[in-house]
């Protein structure tokens, strides 16, 4: 499976802008036939103008229409990253991920918000795991802060996944982190870790990109730099059978000692 990272320069509280940034990566990405485009957090306005209220997009509608089209005009399939999403009167950052024929298949609303920021008082969590099937890989995505905590994603890997997308809008003050949290992730759960950065600045608050493709080895098969950019690269599938041969960490887990 050939998967391009689309790591735009997102530009604060501009869906139009970002979207025209997403459609002109999508051009250029498809000129190496990837089998799947990722899109980072928050692609569509930012993280996040204020009053985030007025910039979301309600019930993901314009999304939607926009990531569906784009698949299927180019017979991908795409993890929509994620969105500030208005439902009712409940705001969510959501992920939206589409087949080669433009079918929505998985929606997941990012499930720990980031207090620091204050995301918590702005956003509501979501509560359910989000698995789907890409052309006979299954998948799953988390968001950002999500990647933080490795109980999520073990319940990921229980489910038996081989690939996990993670979008982010990861600022570079914490780089460290970031590389080695998506690293971690994809050795200790022995599959495949697509990351997924922006690029650019919002007033004090500058993101990090170094987009990157992990091998469930923790090998960094592609990976950008902290400008815009698009990276390509080929999951070796084999590669999950020969490390759960190697080393199966999933056999020898003490599942009845991981209690509180």
């Amino acid at each position: 499976m050939k998967l391009s990272l689309l790591q735009i320069h997102i530009a604060l509280g501009d869906f139009k802008k970002n979207k025209a940034s997403v459609l002109t990566a999508t051009e250029k990405a498809m000129q190496e036939k990837p089998d799947v485009l990722a899109l980072p957090e928050m692609w569509n306005v930012g993280f996040f103008p204020k009053p985030i209220t007025t910039f979301a997009d309600i019930d993901g509608q314009e999304t939607r229409i926009f990531l569906s089209n784009l698949a299927k005009q180019y017979n991908v399939n795409i993890v929509g990253g994620s969105i500030a999403n208005r439902i009712g009167d409940q705001l969510y950052n959501t992920n939206y991920t589409f087949n080669r024929q433009g079918e929505e298949i998985a929606t997941y609303h990012k499930i720990h918000l980031f207090s620091p920021s204050k995301e918590n008082h702005i956003f509501s969590a979501g509560d359910k795991l989000s698995t789907f099937i890409l052309d006979g890989i299954k998948c799953a995505v988390i968001i950002c802060y999500d990647v933080r905590f490795c109980e999520l994603v073990r319940m990921l890997a229980l489910e038996d996944i081989d690939l996990l997308f993670v979008p982010a809008a990861w600022p570079i003050e914490r780089l460290a982190h970031w590389q080695i949290l998506n690293q971690a992730r994809a050795i200790e759960n022995q599959f495949f870790v697509a990351a997924i950065n922006g690029a650019g600045s919002f007033k004090n608050f500058h993101l990090g990109g170094n987009s990157m493709l992990i091998d469930p080895w923790g090998n960094i098969l592609c990976q950008a730099d902290e400008n815009e950019a698009i990276i390509t690269a080929t999951c070796n599938l084999n590669l999950l059978t020969d490390i759960r041969t190697t080393i199966n960490v999933f056999n020898d887990r003490k599942p009845n000692l991981y209690t509180y």
